[in-house]
């Protein structure tokens, strides 16, 4: 970039689209910021199980020079997968991998944070800075205004803000669209001594189950939990048309053992005997195709830029944008000319998975479910 030695990079959103980017732009000497809205790392939970794929996230992480220390925290055997039927509860399918398989070995999402968090220079991230709006000219400097009421200039902002991206404004009028399938998340922990059966009808990975209209899908993480994923087709406030919310957990609990009662008892294990508080994650997808028109100063990455209903490819398409951005930015003599060429090879990309993927959320009620692989769809 020798038109502009020292850039300001702006990335909103420290996910790990976002901070992937990061990591690699200060593997070639390129500072960058990140802002976040929450507070700290530890904010929240930061969800289930991740599989990174060797064609896409694992290319990502090579970049960062992290893939030695991912596959060392990666469970291989998290790439087990049951389909399981939903009325006798057996097993039909299963794949147990193979010694030495790493396409997609899992890992903890929290662990695949920190280990991007600990890459990256002192003070990279800036937590509790939630963007209200992006103004200034299309040629820069960008004006970054936050919600407590400061602001930066940047040269160029990549939206890795996810779902609701506020970045996304700039380019694009798009908004999510309700998918029609919704998740409702559930937990249990230290699975096998307290909840053996359902350990054992999981195994070390995922199992799944359907039947058309209702569907279950339980993921284990590491330290002995487990996730379980209520999946159906209904409107997206069924839980407040109820006339509840998702804190009222025996009443939701009372109306999904009514709407699987038809499954096995064994699977209904996963209905009664979950701990805490449901999560209510409705699923939203982006009108295909979403495109922009080229801004030099404005890009996005990840859901940001191709929300797509959960079928194993959020995560691992956000990192792989993330790394290629990157390296645009690394090789190419402005920044304007890096965005046009990044956006040249993912935009197409985007489009063509999000084409392949439109309509397919039904897919996770099938016989044959997909794995959602945890993005956040808030």
């Amino acid at each position: 970039m020798n038109t502009r030695p020292t850039p300001r990079i702006a990335v909103i959103g420290a996910g790990p689209g976002g901070l992937t980017c990061a990591r690699i732009l200060q593997q070639y000497g390129i500072d960058a910021t990140v802002y976040d809205r929450e507070t700290g790392p530890e904010a929240r939970d930061q969800g289930g199980t991740l599989d990174l794929h060797e064609d896409n996230g694992q290319i990502a992480l090579r970049e960062a020079g992290l893939l030695d220390d991912f596959l060392r925290l990666a469970r291989a055997e998290g790439q087990e997968m049951r389909r399981l039927d939903h009325a006798a509860g057996t097993i039909g399918f299963h794949h147990v991998p193979e010694d030495g398989e790493c396409f997609k070995p899992e890992i903890d999402r929290g662990q695949l944070r920190d280990l991007l968090l600990n890459s990256l220079q002192p003070h990279t991230v800036r937590w509790g800075h939630t963007l209200r709006s992006v103004d200034g000219p299309s040629q820069g400097p960008r004006v970054l205004h936050f919600t407590d009421g400061t602001s930066v200039e940047a040269d160029l902002v990549i939206g890795a803000d996810g779902a609701w991206s506020k970045v996304r404004r700039v380019l694009s009028d798009a908004s999510p669209r309700y998918t029609g399938i919704s998740f409702l998340e559930a937990w249990f922990h230290d699975v096998d001594d307290r909840h053996p059966d359902i350990a054992g009808l999981v195994g070390q990975g995922s199992a799944a189950a359907a039947d058309g209209e209702r569907g279950l899908f339980a993921q284990r993480s590491s330290g002995g939990h487990i996730r379980v994923y209520v999946i159906q087709r209904v409107p997206a406030d069924w839980i407040t048309a109820a006339g509840l919310n998702a804190e009222d957990t025996d009443g939701v609990r009372d109306i999904l053992l009514d709407r699987y009662r038809a499954w096995s008892p064994r699977l209904r294990q996963m209905l009664r005997d979950n701990e805490g508080l449901y999560v209510d994650r409705p699923l939203y997808a982006l009108p295909v195709p979403h495109t922009w028109e080229h801004d030099p100063t404005v890009t996005l990455l990840g859901d940001a830029a191709h929300l797509m209903p959960p079928l194993g490819v959020g995560v691992n398409l956000a990192m792989l944008d993330a790394c290629e951005l990157a390296l645009a930015l690394a090789h190419h003599e402005t920044i304007g000319d890096a965005v046009r060429a990044y956006e040249k090879t993912m935009l197409p990309r985007s489009t063509d998975m999000q084409h392949a993927l439109d309509g397919h959320a039904d897919d996770l009620l099938s016989d044959e479910p997909l794995g959602p692989d945890e993005d956040d769809t808030h």
